[in-house]
């Protein structure tokens, strides 16, 4: 694994958390990056997404640092905003950056007030702990519920050399991200313009972030970042430009089926395509209605081949389409065709759905062209017991 020129990385502990481990933390680039983000559509929106916004705003899209708290979302208290522009300025002086260069981001529970002095007191020693080395200590510190660390990496090689790119992301519960993710950061050495850097992360995050549900909550801190501090020297373009967001799709692929794999609960990553459809966005309804169906996730913790899930969850999406054209497949095995069952061993289906990874199919037959693939996870007892007894 080659990390991104050009970025250090610090993480420590707090006093955040309940839990004596690292809850803040620092991604900075050495010299001012060129920065683009995705955030939530929910309307409660935390207030260190607003103040991210705001910072990108001003800037025109130029950033120095990350800085990353876990344990409080910072959301839905009387002093959230304070809260955030008093750490983002601690962390700008520590580091000798303006406060609108620093993008702050937070995670964990919402309605509790967050005691600013956690965070300054710590800014000294967060930027004196910063190196180059210590991208999986960030990737660690942002974790809440998550029970593995998520992390993906590509190299492209261009004309006039390679640049790296390194993608950290957290997420276990409260998923279904609409324009971005709960978390997520990617980093890169390559030379990108900030309108570029906003178009392609745009349509990267399309095909992962926004094809990826957990249990169909958009959470109110849901912030995807990309910065690009050129440090390699190499620019990209024409073909050069097509493959470098290529592989940063497949990063922020790769990020996204890791977190729908480690969906809180979850014992099946779950994938599901959809064609047939009159458009791509007729696609992806009918495969996010399937993937947020509970009882489409609880058929497949169970096993069950139960196709008919399946078809009412499409059914429910919104678009048209006609029964007699409609195939089903489910592991592989052609369970529905032209909207009827067909003959199928269901003891065999049972056993593949036993496996660790599942499929499913959902075709309609006729002249539409779109299509989509979403990724999701089972639901199990487990995802009740931790949701059930997240504040105590």
């Amino acid at each position: 694994m080659t990390l991104p020129l050009g970025f250090r990385y610090s993480a420590l502990y707090a006093g955040i958390r309940k839990a004596n481990k690292d809850d803040l933390s620092l991604i900075v680039s050495d010299v001012p990056a060129t920065a683009a983000g995705v955030f939530t559509q929910n309307k409660a929106m935390a207030a260190p997404v607003i103040l991210c916004k705001k910072n990108l705003a001003a800037t025109k899209g130029v950033a120095s640092a990350i800085l990353i708290n876990a344990g409080n979302a910072n959301c839905a208290t009387r002093t959230g905003m304070k809260v955030a522009l008093e750490t983002s300025r601690a962390v700008a002086k520590a580091l000798g950056v303006p406060a609108a260069r620093v993008l702050p981001c937070s995670t964990g529970v919402i309605g509790v007030e967050l005691d600013s002095s956690k965070i300054t007191s710590k800014a000294g020693a967060l930027a004196a702990g910063l190196d180059a080395e210590r991208f999986g200590d960030v990737v660690s510190a942002i974790m809440t519920t998550d029970l593995v660390a998520k992390q993906a990496h590509a190299s492209v090689g261009a004309k006039s050399g390679t640049v790296h790119i390194a993608g950290m992301t957290k997420g276990s519960g409260m998923i279904q991200p609409l324009m971005a993710t709960t978390l997520g950061f990617v980093m890169t050495d390559a030379v990108l313009s900030p309108a570029g850097a906003r178009a392609m992360l745009r349509r990267a995050s399309a095909k992962s972030f926004n094809a990826m549900s957990v249990d169909g909550d958009t959470s109110t801190n849901d912030t995807l970042l990309l910065l690009a501090n050129g440090a390699s020297g190499v620019r990209l373009a024409g073909r050069d430009l097509d493959h470098f967001e290529k592989a940063l799709t497949l990063v922020l692929e790769d990020l996204a089926k890791q977190i729908a794999r480690d969906g809180e609960g979850a014992k099946k990553l779950v994938t599901i395509d959809v064609t047939g459809t009159r458009s791509d966005a007729d696609a992806m309804r009918i495969a996010r209605q399937i993937g947020n169906s509970p009882l489409v996730k609880t058929a497949i913790a169970g096993s069950d081949p139960n196709w008919g899930r399946v078809m009412m969850a499409a059914g429910n999406a919104g678009v048209d389409f006609e029964l007699k054209n409609v195939s089903i497949e489910m592991q592989g095995l052609l369970v529905c065709k032209g909207g009827l069952a067909v003959d199928f061993s269901e003891a065999e289906l049972t056993e593949r759905l036993n496996a660790p990874d599942s499929h499913v199919g959902f075709h309609i037959r006729g002249s539409g062209r779109g299509k989509a693939r979403f990724y999701t996870c089972d639901f199990t007892e487990g995802y009740i017991r931790i949701n059930g007894s997240y504040r105590t």
